[in-house]
């Protein structure tokens, strides 16, 4: 994996633009820490860090290759899980290679098919070409959302990176924030919405977008999506499809030059993923090492809910023991997880989910002391449909995000000068968009048609913030993790499932488990539902409180120009039972809510922000 930034002006010359577009590239040192490169023509700059993964000499960026007198070159962040498919049709063309890395491959793809080449592409991947020939540049974002891509218009000019700090590194983007990013941020957050990136000034190409700049214009086109079609397989050949479809989505994740480990947490798809990947390990003679989280004492303080019904430390060293894995348990300190909460907003750009967040990033900190890349069970919730929202009535019927519940209890946060955010008429306006995007057929059910639209909405927005999260907290550390269940061929083949498939026997990912039979053992394929773990130790409900009462006490603190300073002191006097709604989601509620807070004066405070 790796990060880059380019600047675009086809209107002028663009030699004095280079110490900017060196800046940019240095926001990017974490995501690339092995390499750098740049390469430079008059009206296209472009600069990118590497982190080396697949061939260490034949994968140097930016990479360019020539054709018929014109050159073409590429910066790319990302890994192709198709590469050797798409090299033997690329070497039948008649095309030749340097080297072994995917790089070359993807650049090689463009330069045969065009545009076109993203129809060939499965992978995670956001990436630039510029054209001589044709000139013009390309930008691309993957089906799902997995690798980032930000951009800000300028007059004529285009300026684009992988973060959002590499666009703010330029000095002509400046970090506003209007009252709509805010709505969006107390609304929706910490999602955003499809294209935004909060900041006035900045855009997020979509999933699945890619955009096309030349001397006249700028054209930003989908190029995939889903699509309703019936399933006409009997449950067998439903189960065997599955099954095939999710061996080779992870074992065509096993591919690098570096250590590999997994994710383990004891559940349903992480342990699905490190069995999978176990066995292709053991073929090889070589033992899988695997991961686990928790938190000090977490044990005396866990609490079943319906969200989180079991503990998943037990159920992790089990599956450890059934795959012969090399398992490593990291144990959080609680006073660590709370200062780890700057690092997360600095590595999000954003305020983001709490500790959810902050856990992460010390665990991608702690793994990446051994290994360069991790595959992770992310995705397998929402195309599989494992969250309450797809089989509880009473949030499945909810006429907005099911996640989002509660936006009226959020306003009591805002201060008077911002009560008036409509938080719920862009939730609302939202949620309608999306739903007249969902594919339909137009005669099935309604409960059939209600599940394609959860899927849906899982898909574009939910887990598009989980997979940023992901993104942003391991690269923060230098490590790239891999997520098997966000193969877009998974992705459609789910889609389509009939429900009955989709919720066998009555179970949230009733299909998938049937197809882990034989793989897994019985008390994992059948263990209910666990998410990501979180602490529940009053240790860290009280660091997070000392923390915003710190803030309290700051009277230049730019947190309050925005939120209620009564009812953030009431939220600090109860540890957070002042505040009885989950602010999104299944996680963040008491002390997350708290630690939010903290994260948003940190974010205010370092990126200066600018509020109009």
């Amino acid at each position: 994996m790796c990060g880059f930034a380019g600047i675009v002006d086809f209107k002028k010359i663009l030699t004095n633009e280079q110490v900017h577009l060196e800046s940019m590239t240095d926001t990017l040192k974490m995501r690339g820490p092995d390499q750098h490169g740049y390469k430079s023509y008059p009206h296209v700059l472009f600069g990118h860090r590497r982190l080396i993964v697949v061939d260490p000499k034949g994968g140097l960026q930016p990479m360019t290759k020539e054709q018929g007198g014109f050159q073409y070159t590429l910066i790319y962040n990302g890994e192709l899980y198709n590469t050797e498919d798409i090299r033997k049709e690329l070497l039948n063309n008649g095309y030749q290679f340097d080297s072994y890395s995917d790089t070359e491959v993807l650049l090689t793809a463009y330069m045969c098919w065009g545009v076109n080449c993203v129809e060939k592409l499965n992978g995670i991947f956001a990436f630039a070409v510029y054209d001589e020939k044709l000139e013009q540049v390309l930008l691309v974002r993957d089906q799902l959302g997995v690798k980032p891509f930000f951009y800000s218009i300028q007059g004529t000019t285009l300026i684009f990176g992988s973060e959002i700090k590499t666009v703010l590194a330029h000095p002509a983007v400046s970090p506003t924030v209007d009252r709509e990013g805010l709505t969006e941020i107390f609304g929706l957050g910490p999602a955003v919405r499809p294209g935004s990136a909060v900041f006035k000034e900045i855009s997020e190409l979509p999933p699945a977008h890619l955009a096309l700049i030349n001397k006249k214009d700028i054209v930003i086109k989908e190029y995939w999506q889903l699509k309703a079609t019936e399933n006409h397989e009997t449950l067998a050949e439903a189960t065997e499809h599955l099954q095939h479809l999710l061996i080779d989505a992870i074992e065509r994740q096993l591919v690098g030059d570096v250590p590999l480990c997994t994710f383990l947490s004891g559940g349903l798809d992480s342990s699905a993923i490190s069995a999978i990947a176990a066995r292709s390990y053991q073929k090889r003679n070589k033992v899988l090492t695997t991961y686990s989280l928790d938190y000090e004492d977490n044990d005396k303080y866990f609490k079943a809910s319906i969200y989180q019904p079991t503990s998943d430390q037990y159920w992790a060293l089990q599956m450890a023991e059934f795959i012969q894995s090399n398992h490593r348990t990291y144990t959080i300190k609680h006073d660590e997880l709370a200062y780890a909460l700057r690092s997360a907003v600095l590595a999000r750009d954003l305020p983001g989910m709490a500790d959810i967040d902050s856990s992460l990033f010390l665990f991608c900190k702690e793994i990446r002391e051994d290994f360069i890349v991790a595959l992770s069970g992310e995705c397998a919730d929402e195309v599989f449909g494992g969250y309450p929202w797809y089989t509880r009535p009473e949030l499945r019927n909810l006429e907005t995000f099911p996640w989002s519940n509660f936006v009226r209890s959020r306003k009591q946060l805002l201060s008077p000068e911002y009560a008036s955010l409509p938080l719920e008429e862009m939730v609302q306006e939202n949620y309608l968009d999306s739903l007249k995007l969902v594919p339909q057929l137009g005669y099935e059910s309604l409960e059939r048609q209600r599940t394609r639209e959860i899927f849906y909405l899982n898909m574009k927005w939910f887990m598009v913030n989980l997979l940023n999260r992901k993104d942003r907290m391991s690269m923060a550390n230098s490590l790239e993790v891999r997520v098997p269940f966000a193969d877009y061929r998974l992705v459609e083949y789910a889609f389509n499932l009939p429900d009955d498939y989709l919720f066998y026997q009555g179970r949230e990912k009733g299909l998938l488990r049937k197809a882990l039979k034989g793989i897994l053992p019985e008390d994992i394929i059948y263990r209910k539902k666990s998410p990501y773990p979180k602490t529940h130790n009053p240790i860290y409900t009280q660091l997070v409180s000392d923390m915003l009462s710190e803030v309290l006490q700051n009277k230049n603190a730019p947190l309050f120009t925005i939120i209620n300073k009564e009812f953030a002191q009431k939220l600090v006097d109860t540890k957070g039972e002042a505040y009885t709604r989950p602010w999104f989601g299944q996680l963040m509620t008491g002390p997350q809510l708290i630690a939010y807070l903290v994260q948003l004066n940190i974010w205010l405070e370092s990126y200066k922000v600018k509020l109009v």
